[in-house]
């Protein structure tokens, strides 16, 4: 299945895509609001909450908006290259949950729900921290499977 059959089958089946899906399915986060879908052997995730999505939808814009500069964007709102996006996704996740007392995003939902109890709400985040945190996340490198050139 081509990827824009999946997206378009995906898209169908569930409105409420979860934001955090490559976050989520790299294991750099989890959530409890998240299902997984299989649909023609690819994985995608669902989320159960309206409000958790809607959450969701506000940090991830939050972030990526706050983040731009630090990765070198220069429109907020565009489509981020799978690196940078991981970077916002991941980065932003793990120091957010440092912030609100978590220690690692294992369950996005409670992290949100501490930040907004922590600070008043998602706009209220002290994200100079949490930018740094996004421009020093790095993606684990590839293991020996590298293809010899020739």
């Amino acid at each position: 299945m081509e990827e824009n059959e999946f997206k378009t089958i995906f898209s169908g089946y569930d409105p409420q895509r979860c934001h955090f899906n490559k976050a989520i399915l790299l294991g750099c986060a989890g959530c409890s609001r998240s299902q997984r879908v299989l649909i023609a052997e690819r994985e995608a995730l669902s989320c159960l909450s309206r409000a958790g999505h809607a959450r969701c939808g506000e940090l991830l814009g939050l972030l990526r908006e706050k983040a731009a500069f630090a990765l070198g964007i220069t429109q907020v709102g565009q489509r981020l290259p799978h690196g940078k996006e991981m970077k916002v996704e991941c980065g932003g996740l793990q120091a957010l949950s440092v912030l609100s007392g978590h220690g690692h995003p294992d369950d996005i939902d409670a992290v949100l729900q501490a930040a907004i109890r922590q600070y008043g709400s998602l706009a209220e985040i002290p994200y100079g921290e949490v930018v740094r945190a996004v421009s020093r996340y790095a993606l684990r490198k590839r293991s020996g499977n590298a293809r010899p050139d020739g």
